[in-house]
């Protein structure tokens, strides 16, 4: 049985989706277009077979990625990422870049396509039009209500 993180929090609710092994690599592999679940066995070697149906579950409980059939004789799924699954691009390059930063085993960096050189992480506010380094992390209001 899985133990959630019973915190109102984003990253503790966050980690309650992803924060189990092997979660996180299943959804980046359909991010990278291994979708298949035998392709997906293959790309996790060695995830157990029972580990991977369950992540997939719970992703699409979760709606970060919906199966759809491609073959009905047999019944095949593909799974396909959700616009939330997509979402979690920006982590995965955050987390690719931090790394190549701060780690000795990483073999990955993040390019920019068109030129080829490394990119780095800035935030952006679209209130003030600039990039920002003086971030708070704050209980969220939202200013339309």
């Amino acid at each position: 049985m899985k133990l959630n993180y019973n915190l109102k929090c984003n990253l503790a609710n966050t980690l309650n989706i992803v924060g189990d092994k092997w979660t996180l690599l299943v959804l980046h592999r359909i991010f990278k277009g291994i979708n298949i679940y035998k392709n997906l066995l293959e790309a996790l070697s060695p995830i157990p077979t029972n580990i991977l149906s369950n992540r997939l579950k719970l992703l699409e409980e979760n709606k970060l990625i919906i199966a759809e059939l491609y073959s009905e004789h047999p019944p095949r799924y593909k799974y396909v990422l959700t616009e939330k699954g997509e979402d979690f691009r920006d982590v995965f390059y955050s987390m690719i870049i931090w790394g190549e930063k701060h780690l000795d085993n990483c073999d990955k960096t993040v390019l920019h396509e068109k030129c080829g050189e490394k990119v780095e992480i800035k935030y952006y506010c679209s209130n003030c039009n600039e990039y920002v380094e003086d971030l708070i992390v704050n209980v969220y209001e939202d200013k339309n209500k």
